[in-house]
């Protein structure tokens, strides 16, 4: 088995992907030093480390994956709901980059 980092790269891999999605994956790794395919290279080198995907991939792990994002989206709606700031449509939009 070759180390992923030490392997000679002698093909290329493309996928289809949202366009905002990746951006959002590209901002999350580079906040650890990765760009998307360093994180994609980590991916499959545990994928042939472990022989299979590197994370419980059941139906089980699908609901508590969506109950913990279900649960962390209530929690920040509550801080929103708790706030007294104020912000203009134009503000805002600022805020958020767009």
């Amino acid at each position: 088995m070759n180390n992923i980092v030490n392997a000679p790269k002698d093909d290329v891999f493309r996928i289809r992907v949202n366009s905002e999605i990746k951006s959002e994956l590209e901002n999350i790794y580079a906040k650890n030093g990765l760009t998307l395919t360093d994180a994609i290279n980590v991916f499959f080198q545990q994928s042939l480390n472990t022989g299979g995907f590197p994370f419980p991939v059941t139906e089980d792990n699908a609901e508590k994956m969506k109950a913990k994002a279900l649960n962390q989206l209530v929690k920040e709606l509550e801080k929103g709901s708790s706030c007294d700031e104020r912000y203009t449509e134009k503000e805002a939009l600022k805020m958020l980059g767009l």
